[in-house]
């Protein structure tokens, strides 16, 4: 007679046979598979994978850093043509500057010379031409002296005819100097000047202004507004003293001064 045997579970269950049977299937069901060798030629290509990209990118940075390096060779030589150029700029700039300031320079020079030389040759000019002149003052004196002495003789018609072309070779003469701008210093009865007379001798004359010429001994003669020669005269004394000209004031200082006084 077969007698049935009880099996205890953890809780200490009874099981028959068939819950025995299905236990042992989920047992089955639960335990781990074998390893096989597909998950481990999975982990190594990841490594492989992974090493390349590594590798990639390691050959990557390498190459940017050595391009980054020739860009900064390249940048640095650029800056210092750049530097050398700015500095030959600078210097061509400052030849520039102290050519012009030569050519001013020599410019003013010559500006300078070209007047100074202008001046110097107007001067010369003028020199020889009051020499000349001085040298025919006396020439003058004597025509007008033997004018004057044909003058007291007694009436003759040829010696009149004489003293007439003398007289016009006179006016000729003075003509020409004219247009060199040559004139006579005649101040008969004018106030004595002393930078253009000269004092030969007194006369009292009660009735005319004191220091006045009373007779030209020998005319003067001016150029331009130099006095070559003084005029030779006598002055009088004795007389009143001569009334000192006031300036004329013009209409409008007059116009103002009414209209101050309103």
């Amino acid at each position: 007679m077969r007698v049935p045997i009880e099996v205890e579970d953890e809780k200490n269950e009874a099981m028959g046979p068939d819950e025995m049977e299905t236990d042992a299937v989920a047992e089955k069901d639960d335990a781990p598979e074998a390893k096989t060798g597909e998950p481990d030629e999975d982990a190594e290509e990841r490594a492989r994978v992974e090493a390349a990209i590594r590798a990639g990118e390691e050959a990557a940075e390498r190459e940017l850093a050595a391009d980054a390096g020739k860009l900064r060779e390249e940048r640095d030589e650029l800056q210092k043509r750049l530097t050398d150029v700015e500095d030959q700029i600078e210097a061509a700039k400052k030849e520039a500057a102290e050519a012009t300031d030569r050519m001013l320079r020599l410019q003013a020079d010559w500006e300078n010379y070209r007047r100074r030389t202008a001046a110097e040759r107007l001067a010369e000019k003028e020199r020889a031409a009051e020499g000349l002149v001085t040298n025919l003052l006396p020439v003058i004196d004597d025509i007008e002296r033997a004018i004057e002495h044909a003058g007291a003789t007694e009436d003759d018609a040829q010696l009149k005819q004489f003293v007439d072309g003398v007289c016009a070779v006179h006016a000729k003469m003075l003509g020409v100097l004219s247009k060199e701008g040559v004139e006579p210093i005649d101040p008969a009865g004018e106030p004595f000047d002393p930078l253009a007379h000269q004092a030969v001798g007194r006369v009292e004359d009660a009735e005319a202004f004191d220091e006045t010429v009373a007779q030209v001994y020998q005319k003067g003669y001016k150029m331009g507004e130099k006095v070559i020669r003084t005029a030779m005269v006598t002055v009088t004394y004795g007389g009143p003293k001569r009334p000192v000209e006031q300036p004329e004031e013009s209409g409008d200082e007059g116009e103002s001064v009414e209209k101050d006084e309103a």
